[in-house]
């Protein structure tokens, strides 16, 4: 964000400056190393210097300018763009003792000491960056810039927004200021207004650049890399396609986070920047999470990385329930810890990680936390009341906000002691936990949700089960698919054990109808709402003693087989394995037809099962192998279908 001038057009050959001019940047580095004498001339190591600064391998420009800085310690020149490069690079305290050097010089003292400011600024020196602002001119349009950025940093959102809407009228459209003004707005929580300056950013960048193939590759046209350019850097398009990401994902549309990071102009995965690499973890996550571990692991051992890595990869972790790789990181990078871990966000993963060992301690650690953010609800509450009786509307909006973010901080810790009773299979107690929260979480979707699961877990509250899924799931009716498949299967049981049979009937009709509308529309996207609900019905019938309806759901549920999977067979697995056992203690008798849909269905398993796992993966590394032979449905299917002509025979 921070505004720093950037280095000026030097003197050049004709065939390089020609090249530069097309901003064929890395044409003109192989020409100039391809002349020996380019690494020794001063006219050869400034146009390398130049053009490594512009497609930003500012590690190499640092270089090239301090051997001219030494050749030429007259010339200033060389030793601000040294600083320039040095400050690009991150290496902050090596820019200033440079900038230390030139600083007094008249002709370059207001260039230096923005550069200056943009250092302290990084170093997060808030103080002395808004010293240093404060010493240059008014009349210069960066000023203005740069104290809306300084109140940014201290999280004053609306001053530093006013700023740079001021900046923009005075200026003009700029990329930059554009970014600036979406970033406020998205801290404000107000989407809208940022995607509407993403929006301008990108149209721009369209028609303005159509060399950059914005949104080639999102259509699946093969494009090659546009490099890390000094184009790309000014038309801010990389930051306002990351910003959308960022907003989609908090608004809950993952595709359209995913179809932001693709809509970018392509570049090779080693050029991405920090931003880049660690959305596209967190947005790929789901689909791939050992490639998302490893490029958060990546970004930890990088200078700087964005602050958002440490926090989401511990978290990452501890819901995968990894807890000792959370263990270990946090003991190993404890200076990490200190500088990116609120209070709230390290206590409430050290009680996740005690659960481990002691439950009961973590139960109460998350307690007191759990304790010290009703408390702040109950006082925000009563001040939002307060201002609203005074009509005062904008402290009423900035209440509200807090509260909103106090409850998203309450949420998780208030799950986690729900966690620890429900693993033990005390539903009862976690209904209690929920029950005490009502004050704050009625009407919070996800608090609903869980007292959903855990009313229908006990098996003799399908009733009020209903009562709190059917609201969830109406709000999406028209968008079906975007529902959780076990909440519609959990629904679906519910109407069945309440004897709403037609309400189930329904719902399902509704379900397949939605799925093979978007098996026409996107054939190479899997649904397996249709299938998980027929799955649980299934499950649910074999467990009453119901065999012959129960088995016949499951096999529906997997038609067409392209619905066979590592979850989906474990399921199925074990309600033809239940069957198989019923039959051998003779507690049912199956009629031959049965049998023998049972064995035609095993065989189509079988045919279809070759390359798919029966087990979870052992451990990160194991993700991408091949199973061996016995670890696939198509064996375990003939084993199965193995004991039924046994039984047959019998």
């Amino acid at each position: 964000m921070f505004s720093a001038n950037v280095i000026k057009d030097g003197d050049f050959t004709k065939t390089v400056y020609t090249l530069i001019k097309d901003n064929r940047f890395p044409d003109a580095i192989k020409i100039l190393h391809g002349i020996p004498e380019s690494n020794s001339t001063r006219a050869g190591l400034s146009l390398l210097a130049y053009c490594y600064f512009y497609i930003q391998d500012f590690n190499n420009a640092a270089s090239y300018y301090e051997e001219l800085t030494q050749m030429y310690p007259e010339n200033n020149d060389y030793k601000l763009y040294y600083a320039q490069s040095l400050y690009q690079a991150c290496l902050y305290d090596e820019s200033f003792q440079v900038t230390k050097k030139i600083v007094e010089d008249p002709e370059y003292k207001g260039q230096v000491t923005k550069l200056q400011a943009a250092i302290k600024y990084s170093q997060e020196d808030v103080l002395s960056a808004k010293n240093l602002v404060n010493a240059c001119p008014n009349e210069d349009p960066d000023k203005e810039v740069n104290l809306g950025c300084l109140l940014y940093k201290d999280e004053n959102y609306e001053e530093a927004l006013a700023k740079f809407l001021t900046a923009l009228q005075n200026q003009g459209f700029k990329p930059y200021l554009g970014y600036n003004i979406a970033l406020c707005y998205y801290r404000l929580k107000e989407y809208g207004p940022a995607l509407k300056y993403c929006a301008d950013i990108i149209e721009r960048g369209i028609r303005d650049h159509p060399e950059l193939s914005i949104g080639m590759q999102t259509e699946g046209i093969e494009v090659r890399s546009v490099g890390n350019t000094f184009t790309l850097h000014e038309t801010a398009l990389t930051e306002a396609f990351n910003l959308k990401a960022a907003i989609e994902y908090q608004l809950k549309n993952m595709d359209a986070a995913r179809e932001a990071l693709t809509d970018m102009p392509p570049r090779a995965e080693y050029e991405l920047d920090a931003v880049t690499l660690h959305n596209q973890a967190l947005m790929n996550f789901e689909q791939n999470p050992t490639e998302g571990f490893e490029k958060l692991q990546f970004l930890l051992q990088q200078n700087p990385f964005p602050p958002e890595t440490f926090a989401n990869l511990l978290l990452l972790y501890c819901q995968h329930e990894y807890y000792d790789l959370a263990a270990d990181i946090l003991a190993e990078n404890a200076d990490l810890t200190y500088k990116y871990l609120t209070t709230y966000l390290y206590d409430f993963l050290d009680a996740i990680i005690t659960q481990q060992t002691s439950p009961s301690e973590a139960y109460q650690k998350l307690d007191e936390l759990a304790s010290r953010h009703t408390e702040l609800l109950r006082k925000l509450t009563k001040q939002v009341q307060e201002h609203r009786n005074r009509n005062d509307t904008e402290m009423v909006k900035k209440t509200v906000m807090e509260y909103e973010e106090c409850l998203d901080r309450y949420i998780p810790v208030l799950m986690a002691q729900a966690k620890i009773y429900w693993d033990l299979e005390n539903y009862q107690q976690v209904e209690k936990i929920f029950r005490k929260s009502v004050e704050f979480c009625n009407d919070n979707d996800i608090w609903r949700l869980n007292v959903a699961h855990v009313l229908f877990m006990q098996e003799n509250k399908f009733k009020e089960a209903t009562g709190f899924y059917e609201p969830l799931v109406k709000k999406s009716y028209s968008e079906i698919l975007n529902v959780n498949p076990i909440v519609l299967a959990n629904l679906c049981v519910s109407y069945i054990m309440t004897s709403q049979n037609e309400e189930a009937e329904e719902l399902m009709r509704k379900i397949e109808k939605e799925e093979d509308q978007m098996a026409i529309e996107e054939p190479e996207k899997k649904y397996f709402h249709h299938c998980i609900v027929n799955l649980v019905i299934g499950t649910l019938y074999c467990s009453k003693g119901n065999y012959e309806f129960g088995i016949s759901r499951v096999m529906k549920s997997l038609e067409p087989y392209r619905k066979l999977g590592t979850d989906t067979w474990y399921y199925t697995k074990r309600c033809f394995l239940s069957l198989i056992e019923n039959v051998a203690k003779h507690m049912i008798v199956l009629r031959d037809s049965v049998i023998q849909e049972c064995i035609s269905f095993l065989e189509n398993c079988e045919l279809h099962g070759k390359t798919i796992r029966t087990t979870a993966y052992p451990s990160l590394s194991d993700e991408n192998e091949t199973p061996n032979g016995k670890e696939t449905v198509a064996y375990e299917a003939r084993k199965i279908k193995c004991l039924l002509l046994k039984l047959q025979n019998y």
